[in-house]
């Protein structure tokens, strides 16, 4: 007979068995010897010439799976081997310059004796996670990372869920080491993520920015006539003002306008229009962006400054236009 429950309960139970866990794992990760293996590890996969082969069975192979896809897109080249194909073939996979990461909470996965056999054989390292220290993958691997062995939020505690949940922590943890120990950058991230929300956001600006005939642009010396008839045309609030080297030397904004419009109320239509130039109410040395600034940057520099539109820059010379509305449509943010 099924007992009742609550389920809001029942979830923050879980939590907080999973969040004792990550407790006992950062301790025992803290410990002297743990360290050593850590750094052991991450040294070894820094300085393979191969690749990364990933593997384990049941939810440790889906957690395998997905961390085989975390170290690929963070810079470090890497593949799942699902331990049963590997006994029929797949172990050709295997290179003597690959590093192999193997998991298997109980350390005992029959599945896994071929590659752990295989490894041996040819003399590729082998890093394990794992949750048993005295258990058979543990004292296979060369470097044996052993989490603790922490309750699972299943009632039973059968059910592999805090013990998943670390094992995937501690693969991604090691990825983002590797990552820094790179120096992989946010270009190279757009590299590995082209297309989705992460491309956009690591997309520079060069590559979608208004340009050429698009640009809202005139020489300093122009009318406010003009220059509210180039703001009316372009539609982006704003007009860009050359020099005579064609740099860009201020700009002039619809709120430019409005005020000196407000200021010079009490003149006539005529003189208002045309008896002051551009360079007369421009704003100055004004915020612009590198063309090979990201879209996520460009637009947190944006928001800062509190501006709508901002024009791409080099050596000086317009090259483009970017406004906020844009990279929000783009999925920027």
């Amino acid at each position: 007979m099924k007992s009742e429950i609550n389920p809001a309960v029942s979830v923050l139970n879980a939590v907080e068995c999973f969040s004792s866990g990550f407790t006992q794992m950062q301790d025992a990760m803290a410990q002297p010897a743990m360290r050593a293996v850590l750094n052991g590890a991450a040294n070894l996969i820094y300085n393979m010439k191969g690749r990364l082969i990933l593997s384990g069975v049941g939810k440790s192979g889906h957690v395998a799976r997905k961390l085989a896809a975390t170290f690929s897109s963070t810079g470090t080249p890497a593949y799942f081997v699902h331990a049963a194909e590997a006994s029929h073939g797949d172990l050709g996979m295997v290179q003597s310059d690959d590093v192999v990461m193997l998991l298997s909470w109980s350390g005992e996965t029959g599945e896994l004796s071929d590659i752990i056999a295989y490894a041996a054989r040819f003399n590729v390292p082998v890093v394990a996670i794992t949750g048993k220290a005295d258990g058979t993958l543990a004292r296979r691997a060369q470097h044996p990372i052993v989490l603790p062995a922490a309750k699972e939020a299943c009632p039973h505690n059968l059910a592999p869920t805090t013990s998943t949940l670390m094992q995937m922590a501690l693969g991604d943890a090691l990825a983002i080491t590797l990552l820094k120990m790179r120096g992989f950058s946010e270009e190279s991230f757009r590299n590995f993520h082209p297309g989705g929300k992460l491309g956009a956001v690591l997309q520079p600006i060069s590559e979608f920015m208004f340009q050429d005939s698009q640009l809202p642009l005139l020489d300093q010396a122009a009318s406010i006539f003009d220059v509210i008839a180039e703001i009316s045309n372009k539609g982006f609030g704003i007009v860009g003002l050359l020099d005579a080297a064609g740099k860009l030397c201020g700009v002039i904004t619809d709120g430019d306008i409005r005020r000196y419009l407000e200021k010079n109320a009490t003149g006539t239509m005529q003189d208002v229009m045309w008896s002051a130039f551009a360079k007369d109410i421009m704003s100055p040395a004004p915020v612009t962006l590198d063309p090979e600034n990201l879209g996520a940057r460009s637009l947190h520099t944006m928001q800062t400054r509190k501006i709508s539109a901002v024009f791409v820059v080099q050596d000086s010379a317009p090259i483009g236009l970017v406004t906020v509305l844009q990279l929000l449509q783009r999925g920027v943010a």
